[in-house]
């Protein structure tokens, strides 16, 4: 009994096959067939390699949101050089709750006298930052490389300069400071920074003013933790004048930003920025005072960028569809090909055979090559035959 219940179910089983096989008796090759297998196989490999890749690369995911972090504070990492002596400027940074970054909060800039003119190792250096720059304005897509690769502009990238004997005709302002996360203003103008009631001031009296000269070079300027993949809007930027009494101006718009990558984990900031320089003249009406001003504001977003891998049940159902779809197509493809052979063969055939009857009928040769007779003739030898 156990025996035939179990013979009825592999035959309902075997009735259920969707795979039938076909005996190798009634399976005919070709040669179409045959090239049309191994163009498949050749494509096969070629899209599996590919979507194999694919997998294995990473994207970034970008994700934006309100910004409810308010008791952390702000970092601002430098490094200017400003082509003057470390004793006639100061740099600070008053923010709008009236405090002083020099005085109230952790950080201090160290001052270190060098040369203006940079190295050849670091006119390099600043080449490639630029051009990366110029290539981040013009195609965002790359900003997604640089967080793949983890590409860094950190001063500890730059190359150091070697002392050649050269004058030290510059300051080299590097460090960073800590401040509240409200907007602010960061400067670089004449004179030492000294506490004062209201704020600060900066002693600026005992220095000729023809001795100014704010030509400045930035090598990094950022908010935040530094972290690989993010190139700043100002880094490497480089301004040159000839002119004693000129501001420079750079209004900038901070965005805080959540980082999670292979090369770093980090909550940071980034920011775009807008410059505009001008001469101070007082007799035409262009007031102000000299220096290097960097005016800050915070955005209320926040901005989250992920480096992400696709599932791999994502990768097992391409390689199916590759493979399902590139099977399918090739069999219609060598159905048509050989339906197309058929019809050419037959044709071509039907046409030999033909020509093959018509050279093979009895008196073709002797009707093709004798030449045709006269009607009086042929009636003549036709009236002479006949019996009398």
């Amino acid at each position: 009994m156990r025996r035939l219940n179990r013979k009825e179910t592999l035959k309902v089983v075997k009735e259920l096959d969707a795979f039938p096989k076909i005996p190798e008796d009634y399976v005919k090759t070709t040669s179409t067939g045959g090239t049309v297998s191994i163009v498949t196989f050749i494509v096969i490999a070629g899209l599996v390699i590919s979507e194999f890749m694919y997998y294995l690369d990473s994207r970034m995911k970008y994700g934006y949101d309100v910004d409810t972090d308010f008791n952390t504070k702000l970092q601002i990492n430098i490094d200017i050089t400003v082509a003057m002596k470390c004793d006639y400027i100061g740099a600070d940074v008053l923010d709008s709750a009236g405090d002083s970054a020099m005085f109230k909060f952790s950080g201090k800039l160290k001052e270190e006298p060098t040369s203006f003119e940079m190295t050849p190792q670091q006119r390099s250096w600043h080449k490639t930052l630029q051009t990366v720059r110029k290539a981040l304005s013009e195609e965002h897509a790359i900003q997604d490389l640089l967080f793949q690769t983890g590409f860094s502009s950190k001063p500890t990238n730059q190359p150091q300069r070697v002392d050649s004997g050269k004058k030290l005709d510059a300051c080299r302002l590097h460090g960073s400071l800590t401040t509240n996360k409200v907007a602010g203003n960061f400067h670089v103008t004449i004179g030492k920074s000294i506490p004062h009631p209201r704020g600060h001031a900066h002693l600026a009296l005992m220095i000729d003013p023809n001795n100014y000269n704010f030509s400045h070079r930035i090598d990094h300027f950022s908010y935040g933790t530094p972290v690989p993949g993010i190139v700043n809007p100002l880094d490497g930027d480089l301004k040159v004048t000839n002119e004693s009494l000129q501001i420079y101006q750079y209004f900038i718009q901070i965005v805080p930003t959540k980082v999670k990558t292979r090369a770093a984990k980090a909550h940071t900031h980034q920011y775009a920025v807008t410059e505009r320089e001008r001469v101070i003249n007082h007799g035409a009406g262009s007031h102000g005072v000299t220096g290097i001003f960097f005016k800050y504001e915070l955005s209320s977003l926040v901005i989250s960028v992920e480096e992400v891998y696709d599932p791999f049940w994502k990768l097992l159902v391409r390689l199916c569809g590759i493979v399902g779809g590139v099977f399918a197509t090739s069999g219609i493809i060598n159905s048509l090909m050989g339906l197309i052979m058929d019809v050419v063969c037959c044709r071509f055939n039907k046409f030999k055979s033909l020509k093959t009857e018509e050279e093979s009928l009895p008196g073709h040769h002797l009707e093709t090559d004798q030449p045709p007779s006269s009607p009086g003739i042929l009636a003549s030898s036709s009236s002479s035959s006949t019996p009398n």
